[in-house]
């Protein structure tokens, strides 16, 4: 691999990974927006209206700074790629057309009537605004989905010369691999938002600010933190596993740092991988478990890294191995956080007054951001060395005629421009958060009073009237 396919590889790898943490966020966060949306025309509350408003200003901001940020990843498709481009693009350019003009049709009409519609149309089209943009945030997700799937399992195509053509259009479409990694991919955004939400809360609870602002965001986002982390352990994490196992068997090997073929393959808990040597030091492993956990059978086999043609093996063991574990790793501990905190919320009725607990979820935050990026970086560099799994190896895919230095460059400057972005960013959602919800000033109430909701205040100042 030349290197300038290396240098755009590292490109597209920093705009994606720099790109996708502001997606998971609003993907997250738009489905939590639909149920602070319900709760407030159920229960009559104007606090969850508030909070509404509140979480879609971060959203509006979140949306505008991923649709910038992932602009120059579509153009890399022409500059850097363009073998991959004119292979492939008669069948990929069918999904991101799609995701262009209707899923990000509909996010950005119905953002437009979520954020300013409200007065004019009332409360129920507001409601239908705020679910029209949660679904035109997942279909987004999905097209976009239903092109990384099929580049994993490629089907519905004719080899026509030295192109793919599209021949079975639903095929694509309803590609089996597109269920399991996009449940897998939106279980972890609304983890991501969830632990956003309920850090913010923790925030406000532990300096005594906005204080009922930081129960409602707590406990929604702990709620929903705790329901998605556990989805994402199974049933999509399972069924993501599985379809790795029977379709990318070179991939799970790596991900799993085994080397040798094995019947009854155990589970790596602790090791670091030596590709010099092929072999896994300082292992601790649960025996049998891989099997089961891959095919279902305890002592079913596993095929090893060494047993695969050395063109056909991840190019980077060691990273995707490592990924695969940060990714597991903070998954598993988002499950005990979370399910510590429902408990601690619920059962014990403490959490609100337990700082240590709250640090908990506060310095948790980012770590969902991380665990994402971790499981991008297993996706992709688990199909590796391929570019179409199977069809067209990534050294094959890169643009011929843009030179090393061209590619450094550009990567230089989205560096640079990206850092600008990410600084302006966190300038506007620190300050929205850090001055928080807005209170409502009229009822002379102070803004760290504990009330029963904005309009049960309204009726006790009346009645004391």
């Amino acid at each position: 691999m030349d290197t300038s396919t290396i240098l755009s590889r590292l490109q597209f790898g920093f705009t994606l990974s720099y790109h996708y943490l502001f997606p998971q966020f609003t993907m997250g966060l738009a489905l939590l927006l639909v149920i602070l949306k319900v709760l407030y025309l159920w229960r009559k509350d104007e606090r969850f209206n508030i909070s509404v408003h509140f979480w879609g200003k971060i959203f509006a901001v979140t949306f505008v700074v991923g649709v910038v940020t992932g602009i120059p990843m579509e153009f890399q498709f022409g500059t850097n790629w363009a073998r991959f481009s004119a292979y492939a693009g008669d069948i990929i350019a069918q999904t991101l057309a799609m995701e262009g003009a209707f899923a990000f049709f509909l996010e950005s009409a119905f953002l437009g009537l979520f954020l300013f519609g409200e007065r004019a149309f009332g409360q129920k089209i507001h409601l239908f605004s705020t679910v029209m943009v949660w679904l035109g945030t997942w279909a987004s997700g999905g097209f976009i989905i239903a092109s990384n799937a099929w580049m994993q399992h490629p089907v519905g195509y004719t080899i026509a010369g030295n192109k793919l053509e599209i021949s079975n259009y639903w095929a694509v479409l309803f590609n089996s691999w597109i269920l399991p990694q996009y449940t897998h991919t939106m279980s972890a955004a609304v983890v991501t938002g969830s632990f956003v939400m309920a850090g913010v809360g923790a925030y406000y609870l532990l300096s005594h600010k906005h204080l009922e602002y930081g129960r409602i965001f707590v406990t929604l986002g702990i709620v929903m933190g705790l329901l998605a982390s556990i989805f994402q352990l199974f049933p999509s994490g399972d069924a993501e596993g599985r379809q790795v196992a029977l379709s990318q068997p070179s991939k799970l090997a790596a991900m799993e740092g085994l080397f040798k073929t094995s019947q009854g393959a155990e589970l790596v808990i602790i090791g670091q991988p030596n590709v010099s040597t092929g072999q896994l030091d300082n292992a601790i492993v649960v025996p049998y478990a891989l099997s089961f956990l891959s095919y279902h059978r305890w002592t079913a086999e596993v095929k090893g890294v060494n047993d695969f043609p050395a063109d056909q093996r991840p190019d980077s063991i060691e990273l995707l191995y490592y990924s695969y574990r940060v990714m597991v790793g903070l998954g598993t501990f988002f499950v005990a956080i979370m399910g510590l905190a429902v408990l601690l919320r619920f059962w014990g009725k403490r959490l609100y007054t337990m700082r240590w607990a709250l640090w908990l979820l506060l310095l948790a935050t980012p770590f969902p951001f991380i665990a994402t990026t971790a499981g991008w970086f297993t996706t992709e560099l688990g199909r590796q060395p391929w570019i179409v799994y199977g069809l067209l190896h990534t050294a094959q895919g890169s643009s011929a005629t843009v030179s090393a230095g061209n590619v450094l460059f550009t990567l230089i400057g989205f560096m640079g421009i990206y850092l600008f972005l990410g600084l302006l960013y966190v300038l506007l959602v620190v300050s929205q958060m850090i001055r928080g919800p807005e209170i409502n000033k009229i009822q002379g109430l102070p803004e760290h009073e504990e009330t029963e909701g904005l309009l049960g205040s309204m009726t006790k100042v009346q009645g004391g009237n």
